[in-house]
C-alpha cells in the first residue's frame, strides 16, 4: 500500500510539474508573439514580461521530442549500457547464491555483492556515487529466492 501511495504521489507531482512548465511555456509564447508582431503585451503578463523575455533568449528545443516524463525515462536507452548491482543478504543460502549468479548472467555487466549489515539507503547512495543505474535486492522467503 505504501508503495502504491508513493507511486501515486510521484505521478501526480510529475503531472503537476509538467502542467506548470506547459503554462510557463504558453506565457513565454504569448510574450514572444506580442514582441514579434509589435503589439501590446497582455495585461496579465506585464509584470513578469521582462523576466519572460530574458528567459526566451536561452530557450531551445532540447530533449529531442521529449514531451512528458514517460518519454524522458527512456531517453538514454541504447546510448549507454546500464550498470546493474545485485545484492543478497548477509549469509545467502546456496539456492539464493545460484539465483543471484543466474541473474548476473542475465544482465550483462552486472555485479553481485552481499549486503552484509549495510542499510539499503547506504547501498543506494554508494551505487549513485559509483554510477550504478539499477540495484536489484534479492532475498529469500522460507528458502525460496
Amino acid at each position: 500500500l505504501r508503495r502504491e501511495a508513493r507511486l501515486r504521489r510521484e505521478y501526480l507531482y510529475r503531472k503537476a510539474r509538467e502542467e506548470s512548465q506547459r503554462a510557463a511555456q504558453d506565457r513565454k509564447e504569448k510574450v514572444r508573439r506580442a514582441l514579434e508582431e509589435n503589439r501590446l503585451i497582455p495585461t496579465e503578463l506585464r509584470r513578469e514580461a521582462l523576466t519572460l523575455q530574458g528567459s526566451l533568449e536561452f530557450d531551445d528545443a532540447g530533449g529531442e521530442g521529449v514531451t512528458n516524463h514517460v518519454d524522458d525515462e527512456y531517453r538514454w536507452a541504447g546510448v549507454e549500457d546500464p550498470k546493474v548491482m545485485i545484492t543478497t543478504s548477509r549469509d545467502p543460502s546456496s539456492r539464493l547464491k545460484m539465483f543471484a549468479k543466474e541473474l548476473k548472467l542475465v544482465f550483462p555487466g552486472a555485479q553481485r555483492m552481499n549486503r552484509g549489515r549495510h542499510e539499503v539507503g547506504a547501498l543506494v547512495r554508494a551505487c549513485k556515487a559509483n554510477g550504478v543505474t539499477d540495484l536489484l535486492v534479492v532475498h529469500e522467503h522460507r528458502g525460496t529466492p
